[in-house]
């Protein structure tokens, strides 16, 4: 992994083997952003119009490298555009600058050392410009090979150390700042891995086996039903979806408890390890991503071992339901009528709307330990692709006010994100004349319908929240900023800043 340092050394000084600027647009052409000062002048202050020259106009994550010239210790300058330039008394946004970075890093993959000379004001800067940094770098090597089984080349090797230029490295508010930053961005890409591994080497028992690796390492507490002990407990919802697989479902209860921590927030986590959509099978060209089904599943579990490294004064568990979604003589059918952990029955319309029928079990168990506050995450609908795009994730909860702390969270960690209503009026056309709820609902509004249906597992009185991540969970488009092609991590970072809120007494 990346390694962050925090350096008082400047441009001129620090030996690396590439210096990062950020360029700007101004009224009148690019302009050098604040950091690069040092750079500037070995460029005899003309380094605003070189790059013009060279075609540069500070677009948002625009990349230009250039040789450097003499006074500074990096041979190559690369300068990332940072977008508009903010008005004076203003300074760069935290996301900006988190993008920049991500942007820079990925850039310069297989670099032994950068210097990033972006603008840092204050710790929170510094702390953005790392985690862009160190998320930008991340690769997903693990299958790959020379050939033939042969060892590993070096394709795709991740820059090898960011090291932050006018960073204060034994100012403590600084230092725990980029030790934060190195910690979530790890646990983003612990997600990441996840959710890039192929389903036949992430089943439902290899995900609990992770997630017992990470609980020995982290001093978590951890508990793992199997297929017998789901079936016996009546978790009718995990094992109606994986009952047609010949890999078992499990649910898995992860705890991080401190000693002082007067609130526990519940994550539950939607983890369909492979999605084929069972007896109602997905058509052609809808089947090659649904390994990353299991995104909500490995969000939650990365947020839980977050606040477990950061020492929150908070109580966090992560509740992983996990299944294989897959068509045999031994699956649900559509028609059929599963009895819930809760007690409610549900008949099952459509065998491709699982995600909500492990969540159902989960969310009911989570409610049992009473938290103050439970939110699930998944990548639970199409619908609500088609409402928002692939770069923000929906908000629904059963308290506005919870619904607002969500979306608020969301924007403070840097992750787009848009308050959804939950209309009752859909919650009749899930009505059915032999159980007590069907899993579909009308058509239009699915994303919605499908939090409604959500809301009817979740105990009485416990403030809950529905992050539904289908578009941004995973990226099949070009990189771009600290985001990836292929598992983002989506939604980390908001569970963490979650905990961070919960643990100052910011939770209602």
């Amino acid at each position: 992994m990346t390694a962050l340092t925090l350096s008082t050394s400047t441009a001129a000084t620090l030996r690396a083997d590439a210096v990062v600027v950020g360029v700007a647009k101004g009224p009148k052409g690019p302009v050098v952003a604040p950091g690069a000062e040092v750079v500037d002048q070995a460029f005899d202050g003309k380094l605003a119009s070189v790059l013009e020259t060279l075609g540069a106009s500070g677009d948002e994550g625009e990349v230009t490298k250039l040789p450097a010239p003499s006074g500074l210790k990096a041979p190559v300058v690369l300068a990332v555009g940072l977008g508009e330039l903010p008005a004076e008394d203003e300074a760069f946004a935290e996301e900006t600058l988190r993008r920049a970075a991500g942007t820079a890093a990925r850039a310069l993959a297989g670099v032994k050392k950068a210097a990033f000379a972006l603008p840092v004001e204050d710790a929170e800067s510094a702390a953005a410009i790392g985690e862009g940094a160190l998320l930008g770098a991340y690769s997903f090597t693990a299958f790959r090979s020379g050939g033939n089984g042969k060892k590993k080349d070096d394709k795709g090797a991740p820059l090898g150390e960011a090291a932050i230029l006018g960073a204060k490295p034994r100012d403590k508010a600084f230092k725990a700042a980029a030790e934060r930053a190195a910690a979530v961005a790890a646990e983003v890409n612990r997600a990441r891995d996840l959710i890039n591994t192929p389903s036949n080497a992430l089943t439902p028992k290899l995900f609990a086996e992770a997630a017992q690796t990470a609980a020995k390492e982290h001093g978590l507490k951890i508990e793992v039903l199997d297929e017998k002990a789901l079936l016996k407990g009546g978790y009718g919802g995990i094992m109606g979806v994986g009952q047609g697989s010949a890999n078992p479902p499990r649910l898995v209860r992860l705890g991080y408890t401190h000693p002082k921590a007067e609130k526990t927030l519940a994550l539950v986590g939607k983890g369909i390890t492979y999605d084929s959509g069972g007896i109602s099978l997905k058509p052609a060209g809808h089947n090659e991503t649904m390994k990353c089904d299991m995104s909500g599943a490995a969000a939650v579990f990365a947020a839980v071992v977050a606040a477990a490294k950061l020492g929150l004064q908070v109580n966090v568990t992560a509740w992983l339901a996990l299944a294989e979604n897959m068509p045999s003589g031994t699956a649900t059918r559509p028609g059929d009528v599963l009895t819930m952990y809760s007690g409610k029955t549900v008949e099952v319309l459509n065998t491709d709307a699982e995600g909500r029928l492990v969540l159902a079990d989960a969310l009911t168990r989570a409610s049992e330990e009473n938290p103050d506050a439970i939110v699930d995450v998944a990548t639970l609908t199409g619908a609500m692709v088609l409402a928002l795009g692939d770069r923000t994730f929906g908000v629904m909860a059963n308290d506005e006010a919870f619904r607002d702390t969500l979306h608020e969270t969301a924007q403070e960690a840097g992750e787009q994100s848009w308050p959804m209503p939950m209309p009752p009026e859909l919650r009749k056309t899930m009505d059915s004349p032999v159980a007590d709820i069907a899993n579909m609902g009308q058509r239009m509004g699915g994303g919605l319908i499908a939090g409604l249906f959500l809301k009817e597992f979740v105990g009485e009185g416990i403030a809950w929240g529905h992050l539904d991540i289908a578009g941004p969970a995973f990226h099949e488009s070009a990189p771009f900023g600290y985001t990836p092609k292929g598992g983002t991590g989506s939604a980390v970072r908001t569970l963490v800043r979650l905990a961070e809120r919960t643990a100052d007494g910011e939770l209602g």
